[in-house]
């Protein structure tokens, strides 16, 4: 009997443990639209596709970023989905990516994801306890002012202007070139400009239908064509909790659903009603591209961008347009 018994305690131990094992990986999935929004129905694919690399996933969606990060930090879930902004908290190299004015095109882009997919560079996605599992578009970021007028630096001057409050980066920038920085999150900075709390935001195409954003444009508001960033969704996950392999296969599937990503930014971008560009003269882009190449170089310096990110993604402008000054 005493055999049995201990036979049967054995058998519950391991089943426990067999289960214990067998418990989905928690993945915290910001998406400001919940669970029924783009970035969901796109980790859903992932989550299918991960299911042949021996990971069960269980996603958990967030309508706060801020959130969806501390959770991922406190043990709540094994990797999180955030903004590449977001993200330079947990990795510096690959939240570069995102920095003001380094990567001009979506075709710029392409090549850095396609650089940062190759196993060689799986070190550099590595630091402290997390590892970037995944880089994705969001699309490019432009200025939305609620006056048109307001296309020129000089005229910004004054202006309120939303600021991500856990990037420095952003309210160093605003306040260069005289305007006031009102520090805000991605739940609320639409609702500050929608409501007139805020007179210019920077933004993705991408959002403009589901954060309303033609509420802030109107009546006399503009886009100004002349993207600042090309942002990122970044997948970060706890080094213990992925093998590098599983990690790796994450990047690879990121990268090769590529065109699918882009397909579908480009169809939410052209909801964007074409009488609210604001077109710029080609001198004052010039102005720009200097001022944004300075902000880097200044933020390199104070430690906000990482250099060897910052150096590669030279390498890409120049590799697309020799003829940049920066490339001689």
């Amino acid at each position: 009997m005493k055999k049995l018994m201990k036979a049967a305690l054995a058998a519950c131990a391991l089943a426990t443990s067999v289960t214990a094992q067998a418990a989905p990986t928690k993945i915290c999935v910001f998406d400001i639209v919940g669970n029924v929004g783009p970035m969901m129905g796109a980790m859903k694919d992932w989550q299918t596709e991960a299911l042949g690399w021996g990971l069960e996933a269980e996603l958990i969606p967030y309508t706060n970023e801020a959130i969806a990060a501390e959770d991922l930090k406190a043990g709540v879930c094994q990797a999180a989905l955030v903004t590449g902004i977001r993200g330079r908290g947990f990795n510096k190299y690959a939240g570069t990516v995102d920095s003001i004015g380094a990567i001009p095109t979506m075709d710029h882009l392409r090549i850095v994801l396609q650089v940062l997919s190759n196993p060689q560079v799986a070190p550099k996605l590595t630091h402290g306890s997390y590892q970037v599992m995944g880089i994705a578009p969001a699309g490019a970021a432009y200025v939305f002012v609620d006056d048109k007028e307001v296309n020129t630096l000089a005229k910004a001057a004054g202006k309120r202007v939303a600021v991500l409050e856990y990037d420095e980066t952003q309210a160093k920038l605003v306040s260069q070139v005289g305007a006031t920085p009102v520090a805000s999150d991605i739940t609320n900075f639409s609702t500050k400009f929608n409501n007139g709390v805020v007179d210019v935001i920077a933004a993705p195409l991408a959002v403009y239908e589901a954060l309303e954003l033609y509420k802030g444009l109107s009546p006399d508001g503009g886009i100004i064509n002349y993207p600042l960033v090309q942002l990122t969704i970044q997948l970060i996950g706890k080094k213990d909790a992925f093998s590098a392999e599983v990690a790796q296969k994450s990047r690879e599937y990121f990268y090769s659903n590529l065109d699918r990503i882009v397909a579908q930014l480009k169809k939410e971008e052209e909801k964007v009603d074409p009488k609210w560009w604001v077109e710029i003269p080609d001198a004052d882009k010039a102005k720009y591209e200097v001022l944004m190449q300075e902000a880097r170089n200044l933020l390199r310096v104070e430690g906000y961008y990482d250099p060897d990110m910052l150096d590669m993604l030279r390498k890409v402008r120049c590799k697309l347009n020799q003829s940049r000054a920066e490339c001689t």
